[in-house]
């Protein structure tokens, strides 16, 4: 884009050079206003174009520009759930809104409970908060933030798994890619896909025509967090297609992904101030980044881009011998797997 400078040169090099167009003559103090205008214009310009460039909308107008032309929505974050289990003496109640958590994440309970004479009762909660911060390991919730009277312990048997971050603008916008280069029209593929990933906490999906002959179909998914689904989406995203799809299909078959775990063994030069275990974490938190980019998205894992992400992890000066799975090679992942982060040196 012109600067206010390119424009008042061209203004000027239009004039004959019989007159003086030097820095504070009257032509030149005439054009200077002039040639601020045109570039305060052509930025509003630009800025209107811009809007006309899905590549370069975000937020709501991304929102917005999607919806209007296909009628997609941006997938909204979710809050966690999962059972927990408390115990005490027997009459002893909680309530709905009343807390349990872990040592920095409160969960709501969803239920008005009362202990029985077991000394248990079992109380669906959710995390206060949206988001994959809610998806906590079995066992960690253990506290009541606020006394509660008979409630003596409480845990959570299974981890969290269903609290997904609001869809970003690059799934989103991919949603609508794939709606206009790959339209799904009288239940094609394309249609059980769409089907499949407008469900929420559905992070990508596979579908395999004809996979047990004629009239069958399966669907195969993995969650907004780029794991394995649960039970729980798996059915929902059944019973949205079974609202969806027309007659005459004899197997609807909808499964999740298979997880192939990605376990490094490697010898590492730490930098100074690091712990081993401090660096096994950082990559950790560097190998989950890149496995759920290439989920259901590359046949398989690199191990020269797990080399790379172990040089750039925070506290690495240098490593050797690294092993991916055993091997020094690329790691296969079949068209109904998922790879998911497993251990470094462990």
């Amino acid at each position: 884009m012109e600067t206010e400078q390119d424009i008042q040169n061209r203004m000027l090099s239009k004039i004959g050079e019989e007159h003086d167009k030097s820095t504070g003559s009257f032509i030149y103090d005439a054009t200077k206003p002039a040639a601020i205008e045109f570039e305060t214009k052509n930025k509003e310009i630009a800025a209107v174009q811009d809007k006309l460039d899905i590549e370069k909308l975000t937020d709501k107008e991304l929102e917005r520009f999607i919806y209007q032309r296909t009628g997609i929505e941006r997938k909204r974050a979710t809050k966690a759930t999962e059972e927990v289990i408390i115990s005490g003496s027997q009459g002893s109640s909680i309530s709905k809104g009343e807390l349990v958590g872990t040592d920095t994440i409160n969960f709501v309970s969803l239920e008005d409970k009362v202990i029985n004479e077991s000394g248990l009762m079992h109380v669906l909660v959710e995390c206060e908060k949206p988001g994959k911060i809610g998806n906590v390991p079995a066992s960690s919730i253990t506290k009541f933030p606020v006394t509660l009277p008979g409630l003596i312990n409480v845990y959570n048997p299974r981890p969290f798994t269903n609290g997904y971050e609001a869809e970003s603008d690059t799934d989103l916008r991919q949603r609508y890619y794939d709606k206009l280069q790959k339209p799904g029209k009288a239940g094609n593929k394309y249609h059980y896909l769409e089907w499949a990933k407008e469900v929420t906490g559905v992070g990508d999906a596979r579908v395999v025509p004809r996979f047990n002959g004629p009239l069958t179909m399966k669907v195969v998914i993995i969650d907004a967090n780029k794991q394995p689904a649960s039970k729980e989406l798996i059915q929902n995203v059944r019973e949205h297609i079974e609202n969806e799809m027309p007659f005459g299909v004899e197997e609807l078959r909808v499964s999740t992904a298979a997880a192939v775990p990605i376990n490094l063994s490697v010898s590492l030069t730490l930098a100074d101030g690091y712990t081993e275990e401090t660096v096994k974490a950082h990559i950790k938190t560097n190998g989950i980044e890149y496995l759920q980019q290439i989920a259901f998205k590359t046949s398989f894992v690199s191990y020269a881009k797990i080399g790379a992400l172990i040089i750039a992890s925070e506290g690495v000066l240098d490593y050797q011998n690294l092993l991916v799975n055993g091997g020094a090679t690329n790691i296969p992942i079949g068209n109904e797997e998922v790879a998911i982060m497993g251990g470094v040196n462990e």
